[in-house]
């Protein structure tokens, strides 16, 4: 999403007089919005993030996706870096904006080479339906070397910042990550279907690791870059790790709120919903209810979908995604209004509208 962009567009000048805007929301008028910012009219949810991620990208002003088809297709990102490169020297404040666009572009790197590694395909579980297996194995590889490329590419980048501590901290969010993914395979379901324990409190820590770490730190490498203190680097880093974790939450929501959904469609039994389903239900009804969900050795997710949906998880998820929510926009209260900040909120009040 390119938040760390909009970071670097908040005011240098945190000194800014007058009381910070309240955030409000109106149930009857199903309208959320900020005192002078956008205001988002009701509709379903993807139609609004898709117009407050339009409307962050025309105060970028370019868009917030550094590997969006539209920027690798075209010469564009050639014939600025061009421009610049003939301001070296003259002190032009062009030349400090590309510095920041650098960061943005390396944050977009690592996330995009932690997806290409992703996409690495279990050979074991293969059947014979999914196609040559000599294919499968040549497409590993062309993954592996595509996500070490981009991770190359990261760190050249990085270098080139010559700011040691922006290094430091994109450092540990790739640590971070690997960790988190780590982590994620290690509680993946099994064959019998019999998650993990893991809790809510644990699954905070490993989702932070995997989702948030990498956000979080870029949002603070970003007031470093612009010389900001210690507190507002952390008011960003608090803005970018509770963001995270509320997309997260949202998009682990997603097959349980949708109006229309496949019964054939699988959910991840280690997502939040269903984390916090289990944690009310109790971990020996929980093991029971997805043995009765059972049928010929194969787990039917349409029947668990319904049995989860009746229980408390959905919506205490709904409520922990509101909780990150408020806490990202009581980070951004730290910052004076701007068009930045109020996409920033806008950014949140997407991942958290549910009506």
């Amino acid at each position: 999403m390119g938040l760390w962009q909009l970071l670097m567009r908040l005011p240098h000048c945190l000194g800014a007089s007058g009381p910070p805007r309240r955030l409000w929301w109106s149930p009857s008028l199903g309208n959320i919005s900020s005192v002078g910012s956008w205001r988002g009219q009701p509709s379903k949810c993807p139609a609004y993030w898709n117009q407050v991620v339009s409307e962050a990208e025309k105060i970028v002003g370019y868009p917030t996706s550094f590997m969006s088809l539209r920027c690798l297709l075209s010469d564009e990102l050639s014939n600025i870096a061009m421009q610049v490169r003939k301001l070296v020297g003259t002190q032009h404040p062009l030349l400090t904006t590309a510095s920041q666009r650098s960061l943005a572009e390396i944050t977009e790197l690592i996330h995009t080479a932690l997806l290409v590694h992703r996409g690495i395909v279990n050979l074991n579980e293969l059947q014979s339906s999914d196609g040559p297996l000599k294919d499968m194995h040549f497409g590993n590889k062309i993954a592996i070397l595509s996500g070490d490329f981009l991770l190359a590419n990261a760190c050249n980048g990085l270098a080139l910042l010559q700011n040691t501590k922006v290094v430091e901290l994109l450092a540990s969010a790739l640590m971070d990550l690997v960790q988190g993914v780590y982590h994620e395979n290690s509680t993946s379901a099994k064959e019998n279907y019999i998650t993990n324990d893991i809790g809510i409190s644990a699954w905070k820590e490993r989702a932070f690791l995997s989702h948030g770490a990498l956000l979080a730190k870029s949002c603070q490498a970003a007031m470093e870059l612009a010389n900001h203190d210690a507190e507002v680097q952390d008011m960003a880093f608090q803005y970018g790790k509770h963001m995270a974790m509320s997309h997260k939450i949202n998009s682990d929501l997603q097959p349980f709120i949708k109006e229309k959904t496949s019964d054939s469609t699988t959910f991840n039994l280690n997502s939040a919903p269903v984390v916090l389903h289990q944690e009310f239900l109790g971990r020996d009804l929980w093991i029971k209810q997805i043995r009765e969900a059972q049928e010929k050795g194969r787990l039917d997710y349409a029947k668990l979908r319904e049995t989860i949906k009746a229980g408390k998880g959905v919506t205490s998820a709904i409520d922990l995604c509101r909780y990150h929510g408020n806490k990202a926009l009581e980070a951004l209260e730290s910052f004076p209004p701007s068009e930045a900040r109020s996409a920033l909120e806008n950014i949140v009040f997407a991942v958290t509208r549910f009506s």
